[in-house]
């Protein structure tokens, strides 16, 4: 019996769809595609996989109401929507509606595939051009006096949920690049993220940063 992740596929324009198949394959068990929101739906319900890969703009449900649906009915079922959509009012919409993760569908495979992953693990990924507004969303909790981070780490972290490069985070900081990179590596280690990204979002849910 297959051990991998089993990925149900929500998307309504067939070519992407089959892109996304494609780079999902590699990685994934996909156990069934839908074109539609009820379909989707039908789909979480007859195979419960452990990741739904969703867009927003489906027709007869869309994306967020099939969110809500999937975490309400099957919260066994993460959510990773995958979309052309950065508009704040979206992203907060999908957060709140329960997804784990939110891709572009610019985003490189890679990057998609990464997000599944990280679902699957119970994690949270959001595609670094949105990443602020989804830090935004989560509330430190009172984790934050055993954070492993220094002060220094802690800073540097903030600037990047504020989406700021690194090469700007040396210039306000007035600390050289190597240094900063240096720090970035350590944070990651820290709390096992697979990004700078990941790891801001992970220190915000912990309560290390605010």
């Amino acid at each position: 019996m297959s051990d991998r992740v089993r990925v149900a596929l929500v998307e309504d324009h067939a070519l992407t769809r089959a892109g996304l198949r494609t780079a999902l394959s590699s990685d994934f068990d996909v156990v069934g595609e839908a074109p539609d929101g009820p379909g989707g739906l039908q789909i979480v319900e007859a195979a419960h996989p452990d990741v739904a890969v969703i867009d927003i703009g489906l027709p007869h449900m869309d994306g967020i109401e099939l969110t809500q649906q999937i975490r309400s009915r099957f919260p066994q079922t993460h959510v990773v929507i995958v979309t052309m959509i950065d508009l704040e009012e979206e992203v907060v919409a999908a957060l709140a509606a329960g997804a784990d993760a939110y891709c572009l569908k610019t985003a490189h495979p890679e990057r998609i595939c990464e997000a599944v992953r990280l679902a699957a693990e119970g994690g949270a990924y959001f595609d670094p051009g949105i990443a602020h507004v989804a830090l935004a969303r989560f509330s430190p909790d009172a984790s934050a006096s055993h954070s492993p981070l220094s002060e220094r780490e802690a800073e540097i972290l903030r600037l990047i949920a504020d989406g700021v490069a690194n090469t700007e985070i040396a210039q306000r900081l007035h600390i050289g690049l190597g240094t900063v990179k240096g720090h970035v590596r350590d944070i990651m280690q820290k709390l096992a993220a697979s990004d700078r990204t990941h790891a801001a979002v992970l220190a915000l849910r912990r309560g290390y940063i605010s």
